[in-house]
């Protein structure tokens, strides 16, 4: 038999895109509003807004630090079964949300049980289905169909959470949202991956030959450090920035209209990166968002706050959101090849939300000690430079492997 896996079966490249992209039209469309319930909540429960970010900052935490473990049981069982128990926890943890009347209640629901089913939900084990079905030179494109896919279902759903939250209260509109997390599962029936019984490529890595390769490469390791400071700048801005407008005298409903116009932008920039990524160097591409992100950061600062400039940042930060997401998972699976992408993916996804995790929680934290966000936003521009610099030596290149000694 040979050793080789396009010789075995694979799902087709449209039922994968279309399921993967519903999968993650639901589960990134759904935590994309959770900025929304920040004020509500806190106002009826009585807590401060910290206790409401250091919650999601957990979520991200556990979003990242599962993400691996996803992946390899991915990687090693097929995203079937990941994505069936992932949508299971996602509803469970909404609903526990909901009902959560202490902080520490609220951190175990919102917090690490929505972590967790989020890093069986979304990118890293999609993009591993789309790594081992979709031929490479299609490959980042693909990649940028799911993200803008992400992307659509963060425009549809934030105008729809708002609607449940004003027309149902917080509390009905959470219970809503769990029934709809529970249409991941049948959905993931479409990602059912035949059984493969050969090595994937010439040769079969290890988990610890795999580990030990990525983490002692370089590029790896300069593509961590761009994607927290992706995860710092996004997560601060999706959760804080309704408060931020309505502290600044805007309308809830500018911050509603100001995270739809993020998700419709992001449709496409998503797919005009990953499309972009199949003709040119995909470390130039994240150089070029990362140092947009901080000019647009810098350049909304600046002008007086009004809604037609909030509209123009969102639009023009929608546009480079996610668009990091198709680049750096296309070089990861470019180098190190796609037997171990999920996993490898999932270590990457890790630097995001420690990114993520410190972008939510120090917002909530410094709002709390200084009645302001301007330290964390100037701080989000400075790190955004830094990934700038940090991805232009990055190398594209597939990693040369002479023999690979034995465990």
């Amino acid at each position: 038999m040979s050793a080789q896996i396009p010789a075995a079966p694979k799902l087709s490249m449209n039922q994968v895109l279309l399921c993967g992209a519903l999968i993650v039209t639901l589960s990134m469309g759904i935590r994309h509003g959770f900025g929304l319930w920040l004020q509500p909540i806190t106002m009826d429960r009585g807590w401060t807004r910290e206790t409401f970010a250091f919650a999601l900052a957990i979520q991200n935490i556990a979003w990242g630090i599962a993400g691996p473990v996803t992946g390899m049981l991915a990687d090693r069982f097929g995203a079937f079964k990941v994505l069936v128990v992932g949508g299971i926890l996602y509803a469970l943890g909404l609903v526990l949300m909901a009902l959560s009347t202490s902080g520490l209640a609220f951190t175990g629901s919102a917090g690490l049980l929505i972590g967790l089913a989020q890093s069986g939900t979304t990118y890293a084990v999609i993009y591993g289905v789309i790594g081992r079905n979709v031929a490479p030179e299609k490959r980042s494109w693909a990649m940028g169909v799911a993200a803008a896919a992400g992307s659509f279902g963060q425009f549809l759903m934030v105008p729809v959470e708002n609607w449940l939250i004003a027309g149902t209260g917080w509390q009905n509109a959470l219970f809503v949202l769990a029934l709809a997390a529970l249409l991941i599962a049948p959905l993931a029936w479409g990602l059912r991956e035949p059984a493969q019984t050969g090595p994937t490529g010439g040769h079969k890595q290890s988990i610890a030959q795999a580990l030990r390769e990525a983490f002692g490469y370089r590029s790896f390791q300069l593509l961590m450090l761009g994607y927290f400071v992706c995860g710092f700048q996004v997560v601060f801005i999706g959760v804080h920035m309704p408060s931020y407008l309505k502290d600044q005298g805007l309308s809830p409903q500018v911050a509603t209209y100001a995270l739809a116009l993020i998700g419709l932008f992001n449709v496409f920039g998503t797919y005009i990166a990953g499309s972009l990524g199949q003709h040119y160097p995909k470390r130039y591409l994240l150089s070029g968002i990362y140092a947009l992100r901080s000019v647009a950061i810098v350049v909304f600062l600046s002008v007086p706050l009004t809604p037609m400039s909030v509209y123009v940042f969102s639009a023009v930060m929608g546009f480079l959101w996610l668009s990091t997401v198709p680049p750096t998972n296309a070089i990861v699976a470019q180098i190190f090849g796609v037997q171990h992408m999920s996993m490898l993916g999932g270590f990457v996804f890790f630097s995001h939300q420690i990114g993520s995790f410190l972008g939510v929680w120090l917002g909530g934290k410094l709002y709390d000690s200084s009645g302001s966000y301007d330290i964390v936003w100037w701080l989000a521009v400075a790190l955004g430079v830094m990934a700038a610099l940090v991805n232009l030596p990055v190398r594209e290149q597939a990693i040369s492997r002479p023999a690979l000694a034995p465990a």
